[in-house]
């Protein structure tokens, strides 16, 4: 049964009197104190809050003077006591909560200052299963959500960005908040908490390997507002995780605009695929335009590897995301500096590729300090209308797979290397999905079509365009490898790749047809691998 409220207007104003402070991250908390002071308020709090706030000097009460009881437990059990949540939950106009303070000597608490234990970051930092428990805070999230509830009375500030504008306002109305304030800072306080509990229950879901939970939530902390999403008259926000992973949420902006919506969504996806490919086993580029592949290659170098991968469509590069699995070094920038680029993306650039980077003052630069491991388990999400769609990520490699012949001729060792380059490609391009390559780098890439045989002809087009463009004999889909990201349904896909070029063939399989597919790379002595898996890319 819901409770009733009894329509008890809030004030406007409230000056505050009392504050309790407990907070994990010290930042800003001793300037706060010393401005509450100024304002004639008590001051109460715990543990190490309280010895940083009396070592400069300050007159502050442990709450254990407050409630008569000390802290136990190594501090588990210190503000869990109805002197300290009385005195936040009280409504000070109802005549019954008052007597009910008077009776219990319940003092009221009027502005409270807490962050909370540092799960997120034991987390990500990889802490063991007794240590990560330690670090989930109960009193915390108690008297946060009781502040917040009793926002008509109680200022709750749950963030150090917001000391500030507490300060300001005692400074500017003597000592008081207002109830708009208060209610911003409720509102924000509530989604921390919501924030920090998705980040325990999804972290037990993965400890203790619960696929789909019955309840599932997803939390993140703003990490920068956009000018827009993806058109300008949506709003967007961007927000981080916490999850320990190498990528656009924990990368440093070196120069260059503030990233837009598409920006990170492209960069993203630039980032995911060049990390396919080992740093330590060759330099590797992906250039990649709305999110999908339009060049991909390994190389000797950086610069080899760039101008291998922009050679497959230099076109559709223009504009696009650039990202590198090594260093960013000055030869290669020197070269990605000539093309109009939106986003270099690397674990880490030299000194001498920042300063030509930087002749293009609106070209972004991001750094990384890593690539993430695409074995890493982990979610992905996307809202439908009404719900929330939630998957692990694809983190299947072929280099896994256990790869099976089906036609009576086998790949050639380099043809079978050029299979699972442009398979490994083909999962991170749009389906319906269709890769050529040839030599460690794509021949041609046709993505997102509706037809899987128009996927073929475009990707063969593209090798056309791009051999005219740089006054080759011919496209590279001649002796090529090609790949489809799911099985193909009839031979029509396979004989167009073949009629381009292609000598083998890499797919899932799968198909009611997969015996006329076959028979057709059979008649024209093409190689075909199954690989058993699927990489839909929607």
């Amino acid at each position: 049964m819901a409770v009733v409220s009894k329509k008890i207007p809030a004030p406007d104003k409230v000056k505050i009197r009392t504050a309790l402070l407990s907070v994990s991250d010290k930042t800003g908390i001793v300037e706060l104190a010393q401005t509450l002071i100024a304002h004639g308020v008590r001051l109460l709090s715990t543990g190490g809050t309280h010895k940083a706030i009396a070592a400069e000097g300050l007159p502050v009460t442990d709450v254990s003077e407050l409630t008569g009881f000390p802290e136990i437990m190594d501090g588990r059990v210190k503000t869990l006591h109805p002197r300290v949540h009385g005195g936040l939950l009280a409504i000070r106009d109802d005549a019954e909560h008052v007597a009910a303070m008077k009776e219990h000597g319940i003092e009221s608490i009027d502005l409270v200052v807490i962050n909370l234990y540092p799960f997120e970051d034991v987390r990500a930092a990889g802490g063991d299963y007794p240590t990560t428990v330690e670090n989930i805070d109960i009193g915390g999230p108690a008297m946060i959500r009781a502040s917040a509830k009793n926002h008509a009375y109680v200022t709750i500030l749950t963030d150090p960005a917001d000391y500030p504008a507490a300060m300001q306002a005692l400074r500017s109305d003597d000592g008081q908040t207002s109830y708009a304030f208060r209610q911003t800072l409720a509102a924000k306080a509530f989604a921390r908490t919501a924030a920090y509990d998705a980040a325990i229950s999804n972290w037990f879901a993965e400890a203790l390997d619960i696929e789909m939970p019955r309840h599932r939530v997803i939390g993140g902390v703003l990490k920068e507002k956009m000018r827009y999403g993806e058109n300008p008259h949506q709003s967007a926000g961007f927000y981080v995780t916490g999850e320990k992973r190498a990528g656009v949420a924990t990368a440093v902006l070196l120069q260059g605009k503030q990233l837009s919506y598409n920006n990170i969504n492209d960069t993203d996806a630039a980032f995911e695929l060049v990390s396919e490919f080992p740093a330590d086993k060759a330099p590797a580029c992906a250039i990649i335009k709305h999110a999908n592949p339009c060049g991909v290659a390994t190389g000797t170098s950086l610069l080899d590897a760039y101008r291998r991968a922009l050679s497959c469509d230099s076109v559709s590069a223009f504009g696009g995301i650039i990202a590198l699995n090594q260093t960013l070094d000055a030869a290669a920038a020197e070269d990605i500096i000539k093309l109009f680029t939106e986003v270099i993306i690397a674990p880490d650039a030299s000194d001498e590729a920042k300063a030509i980077v930087a002749r293009k003052p609106n070209l972004r630069l991001l750094v990384t300090g890593g690539l993430p491991d695409p074995r890493s388990r982990g979610l992905s999400a996307r809202t439908v209308s009404g719900g929330l769609l939630v998957q692990t990520r694809d983190n299947g490699m072929v280099e896994d797979l256990d790869l099976r012949v089906v036609t009576k001729r086998a790949p050639t060792a380099q043809e079978l290397e050029d299979m699972k380059f442009a398979f490994t490609v083909a999962k991170h391009v749009k389906s319906n999905a269709v890769v050529y390559a040839k030599n460690g780098q794509t021949a041609g890439i046709g993505a997102g079509q509706m037809s899987r045989v128009d996927s073929v002809r475009i990707a063969a087009l593209k090798a056309e365009d791009a051999a005219k463009a740089a006054g080759w004999d011919g496209p590279t889909t001649r002796g090529s490898a090609v790949a489809s990201e799911a099985f193909l349904p009839f031979a029509d896909g396979l004989l167009e790749a073949i009629a381009a070029g292609a000598t083998a063939v890499i797919q899932p399989g799968g198909s009611m047809r997969d015996e006329e597919v076959i028979a057709a790379a059979d008649a024209h002595g093409i190689a075909m691998v199954f690989t058993g898996m699927r990489h839909f890319r929607h």
